[in-house]
């Protein structure tokens, strides 16, 4: 045992433990004293060399509040929040700032007071949805996961994963965009490739899948429009008018590396429709969540989330409001029924499409 440095007063103490142990060096700090005179101590941790232990003496002093085992839910939240929010988005921040205020039960409370069954009680008494709940335990995960890399608990004081919040039924039904929230896209779409990608799944009316699988050399910009080379029935397999809005976008996505029209930030093809989830997760709901509009209101007051195949839903929606034809939607959507496909189009009829199409 090399010889301790005499440490300042109240700085703490570093004591060599006797026996087999890998981490000999207790480093703590004096806490209080007893009824009967005694000191007691706050250990801060255990180390295998002595200036590892002075290390961590000296990191105590700098910040208490991580060694601190019984700290609040509250002095916690700060914490994560203060280096968790200089990343995120302001929509997100709130977010977070939303669910800390459902766990108003707690919040004075110290974390090794805190049991699963508070943290259940939360949730069951919460009166939330399933999306809201599914967010706060999202919270109260990365919380939790925080406080054990600070090691301010031990990995099985993390129950987190144990908070039941049932199970969501998601609704089968879709939901258009609502006019304000398609201008808010419109909005964003000067600054954003991806906000551009959504209206021009709104403004073609394809499935989502169709549009992703659209090669440049399918695009043609001359004519203003592209093709649809496979899909789910014959009338699938169509020209698209390019609404002249637009326009400017595919200009954008042309320019862009990759033989797709639509690719992720490297450039290479998304693969919709077997992981569509992926662009969901990391294209979609970050861009919807940042503009404000990611979730919305269905028939029952209950909040749902948008998904890509309301910009479709969106389309049909917007055409019969402005009471448009309905043959020449059915023949722009790829619908099945009666109708002529792509290869018997004349040069009239395509023109008569898009100039209906640019009354949206």
């Amino acid at each position: 045992m090399p010889k301790p440095m005499r440490l300042p007063n109240g700085f703490g103490n570093i004591n060599y433990l006797s026996g087999n142990r890998r981490k000999p060096y207790r480093a703590r700090v004096f806490e209080r004293f007893l009824d009967d005179g005694k000191r007691l101590y706050k250990n801060i941790g255990y180390f295998e060399k002595y200036e590892e232990a002075l290390t961590a003496l000296v990191e105590y002093h700098k910040n208490p509040l991580v060694f601190e085992s019984d700290i609040t839910f509250a002095e916690l939240f700060d914490k994560w929040s203060s280096v968790k929010f200089e990343k995120i988005s302001p929509s997100n921040i709130n977010g977070y700032k939303a669910s800390y205020a459902i766990c108003e039960p707690i919040h004075n409370r110290t974390l090794k007071d805190i049991k699963l069954a508070h943290l259940q009680e939360i949730v069951d008494k919460s009166g939330k949805n399933y999306p809201t709940l599914k967010k706060l335990k999202s919270f109260l995960t990365q919380v939790y996961d925080y406080a054990v890399m600070q090691d301010i608990i031990s990995k099985d004081q993390n129950k987190t994963a144990y908070i039941d919040i049932g199970t969501g039924e998601k609704s089968t039904k879709h939901y258009r965009f609502t006019n304000e929230e398609v201008d808010a896209l419109w909005k964003w779409s000067k600054n954003n490739d991806y906000v551009q990608v959504i209206l021009m799944m709104i403004y073609s009316g394809t499935r989502p899948s169709e549009l992703f699988n659209v090669k440049k050399e399918d695009v043609n910009l001359a004519d203003q429009y592209f093709k649809v080379t496979e899909g789910k029935n014959a009338l699938a397999k169509r020209r698209v008018p390019i609404h002249e809005k637009c326009f400017p976008f595919y200009q954008n996505w042309m320019n862009k590396k990759g033989d797709y029209l639509i690719t992720k930030n490297n450039g290479t093809p998304f693969n919709f429709q077997t992981n569509h989830g992926q662009y969901i997760d990391s294209y979609w709901k970050p861009v919807l969540e940042d503009i404000g509009i990611y979730l919305y209101k269905n028939a029952d007051g209950e909040m749902q989330e948008h998904l890509p195949h309301d910009t479709r839903h969106t389309f049909t929606s917007m055409w019969r409001e402005k009471k448009l034809d309905e043959t020449f939607r059915r023949k722009i959507q790829g619908h099945s029924g009666k109708g002529i496909g792509e290869q018997v189009y004349t040069h009239i009829e395509f023109e008569k499409l898009k100039n209906e199409l640019n009354k949206l």
